[in-house]
């Protein structure tokens, strides 16, 4: 009976850590002291890659990914015009961009990759935005996107 109930919480405890979403195994989110060197490496690689992006709200200059950076459909999408026009939007809307808060780090076990979860912090109050940004198994940025901030991952 013991071993039952034992396997049993074993169980729920495994099954309350991952999730899935649009048919991708999501595993919890990690905070910023249970990341290992490798995931902190990512995690700062990803900071420093989504504040140069976020910086163009700023300074309207955007230095384009490299091919160590990112993969080439991010590097396709991110082209200097497209990533001007957001900044200037998001510079009028919620004003100077200030820095980056990392929140968590999701694990994609379905294609390996790392999800990291950044709170924008811009000068206007009302600005509420997330930075999400994927990185690969290459240490690449395989996606990156804005969306309004939640506290729950979706």
């Amino acid at each position: 009976m013991k071993k039952c109930i034992l396997i049993s919480c074993l169980l729920l405890i495994i099954g309350c850590k991952t999730k899935q979403i649009n048919g991708k195994t999501i595993e919890k989110g990690i905070g910023a002291s249970e990341l290992n060197s490798v995931e902190k490496m990512q995690k700062d690689k990803a900071y420093e890659l989504g504040k140069r992006l976020l910086m163009t709200c700023n300074t309207s200059k955007f230095k384009p990914f490299t091919k160590s950076e990112a993969t080439d459909r991010v590097i396709a999408n991110s082209s200097e015009k497209n990533i001007k026009e957001i900044g200037v939007k998001y510079g009028l809307k919620y004003g100077d961009f200030k820095d980056l808060e990392f929140i968590e780090m999701m694990v994609n076990k379905t294609d390996a990759t790392n999800i990291y979860r950044f709170k924008a912090h811009f000068d206007y109050a009302k600005a509420n935005k997330e930075l999400r940004v994927t990185m690969n198994s290459e240490n690449k940025i395989s996606a990156i996107t804005t969306k309004n901030w939640k506290d729950e991952f979706n």
